[in-house]
């Protein structure tokens, strides 16, 4: 495949996905991931305590204790995805499967183990699960759009070849097999961090103005995340699972999209469950005839 045409600019990749401390390097990948987490933390104690400095309230100490307790299983839920979906791509060293610094973890198992985790320690501490999935949506869709600039560091999961001013370019050690040097390629990490991005802006602006029953703000954040990545997923060239012209995650973001709405809509036709009123006390008893007391002496 030859290069594509002049370009009228582009985007240029990073030398290294390493940042060099003196004597400490630090992996830009894992380095976006820290950010993610850290913005997330905020925007949910914010919206979960009441205030930005959540952590000098009673409650802020739950949103870490579920950050803390989050992460560790979306971190092992999103290399636990990826090593089974995509096995093939994983080296015959016995730590491969654990090497997360080294990219390789899939959002959907990582949503889904650190969003169980999370639901755990919230209903260890007798809070409403529903009301903190809530809270959290924004944060996670956050915690995504940060998160992705990784993929730009390590020079992966980038799209077609474009000759848009935007194009990517891609160093030789990184271009797949088929395209000359100077080939550049859809950013996607961008396209998919500025979506979710602006998914947080429209979440926040739902919760502020529509009433909505929890755990609907969540169903609305899964929802939007699937549909933009469905697209993304028609974009992308990196090696995948394929079934019936389409890619793997392709076909999860369309059964997820579709499971969101549902419960989407069952979480608003929903009953909220009533607190047993308490019985009101009983009736004093009848007051019978009074016995009259004379008041003068008895004789």
């Amino acid at each position: 495949m030859t290069a594509l045409g002049p370009l009228l600019g582009s985007i240029p990749s990073p030398s290294s996905g390493e940042i060099d401390l003196g004597p400490v390097q630090i992996h830009a990948y894992g380095l976006m991931l820290l950010l993610g987490i850290v913005a997330a933390t905020v925007l949910t104690g914010r919206r979960w305590a009441g205030r930005w400095a959540f952590w000098r309230d009673p409650r802020g100490d739950l949103v870490f204790r579920v950050a803390m307790w989050g992460v560790l299983g979306g971190i092992v839920g999103a290399r636990l995805y990826h090593v089974v979906t995509s096995w093939s791509t994983v080296d015959g060293e016995w730590w491969e499967p654990f090497a997360v610094w080294e990219g390789g973890l899939g959002v959907w198992g990582g949503i889904a183990c650190g969003v169980l985790a999370g639901a755990w320690v919230v209903h260890r501490a007798g809070e409403s699960v529903l009301a903190f999935m809530d809270a959290a949506a924004p944060g996670l869709l956050l915690a995504q759009a940060i998160g992705r600039w990784g993929n730009y560091f390590n020079q992966e999961l980038f799209g077609k070849p474009t000759d848009r001013p935007w194009g990517l370019e891609i160093d030789v050690g990184n271009l797949p097999q088929g395209y000359e040097p100077g080939t550049t390629f859809h950013p996607t990490f961008l396209y998919e961090s500025l979506w979710a991005f602006l998914g947080v802006v429209v979440l926040l602006l739902v919760d502020r103005w529509v009433r909505i029953r929890p755990p609907g703000l969540f169903c609305l954040y899964v929802a939007w995340y699937t549909f933009g990545r469905f697209f993304m997923e028609l974009l992308r060239i990196d090696q995948s699972h394929e079934w019936l012209g389409l890619r793997l995650n392709a076909w999860v973001s369309i059964g997820v999209f579709a499971l969101s709405l549902l419960a989407f809509v069952w979480s608003q036709r929903r009953r909220e469950r009533e607190r047993p009123r308490e019985a009101a006390p009983p009736p004093p008893p009848p007051e019978g005839p009074k016995m009259a007391v004379p008041k003068g002496r008895i004789r």
